[in-house]
């Protein structure tokens, strides 16, 4: 198989975001359509969340192929689309797509805390090639966002059951993406105070 440095870098982006701007694009296509299918209704967000699931699953074993690997949260994510559009395609009922997010985040938080209770960093194992850092800085960027994941989860959890479908779509596909962007921005301190220099200047 491919080493992932070797895949093109637009390639591994438009599978990795292209089936969420897929869902984005089709939601606003087909939003105020109702398809009967079976003699069942089914509004245009069920029916275009019963189309991300394969797509989302294609993009998945595309990028398996060209780099060998998955993360742990690409696969977590994976299942929990499988899990969660599936019960909404199922029973027809869109609260469990837009209940997604939050148990993502929650899953992640909680296993970062569980991490940190351990004296551990796992977001070090997963991010550790990216940004070179002293465990320290890695401890303190794991508490950091563990509460960001933490507070996507209860952000998600009002906009989703306080808002329309339209909001909520927008901020899934843009919002979310644009916090987690946002906060790593608002790291680099802690980044040049813990970044792991090719040589220590006291030598």
């Amino acid at each position: 198989m491919a080493d992932g440095n070797q895949v093109n870098g637009g390639l591994k982006s438009a599978l990795e975001f292209g089936p969420v701007l897929a869902f984005f694009v089709a939601y606003l296509w087909l939003k105020d359509r109702t398809f009967t299918i079976g003699g069942t209704d089914y509004e245009g967000f069920v029916l275009v969340t019963a189309g991300f699931i394969p797509v989302l699953l294609l993009s998945m074993a595309a990028l398996w192929k060209l780099t060998g690997h998955l993360s742990r949260m690409q696969v977590v994510t994976a299942v929990l689309v499988v899990v969660f559009g599936g019960l909404t395609v199922w029973l027809n009922d869109d609260r469990f797509f837009k209940m997604k997010p939050t148990l993502i985040y929650l899953l992640f938080g909680a296993a970062l805390a569980i991490g940190l209770m351990r004296g551990e960093s796992w977001l070090q194992s997963v991010m550790e090639g990216v940004m070179p850092l002293r465990r320290e800085g890695w401890m303190i960027l794991t508490k950091r966002v563990m509460w960001v994941f933490f507070g996507l989860a209860v952000l998600n959890e009002i906009i989703w059951r306080t808002m329309s479908t339209e909001v909520w779509v927008t901020f899934k596909t843009f919002g979310l993406t644009a916090a987690v962007f946002g906060f790593f921005m608002t790291q680099a301190g802690l980044f040049r105070t813990y970044a792991i220099e090719d040589q220590d200047p006291a030598e």
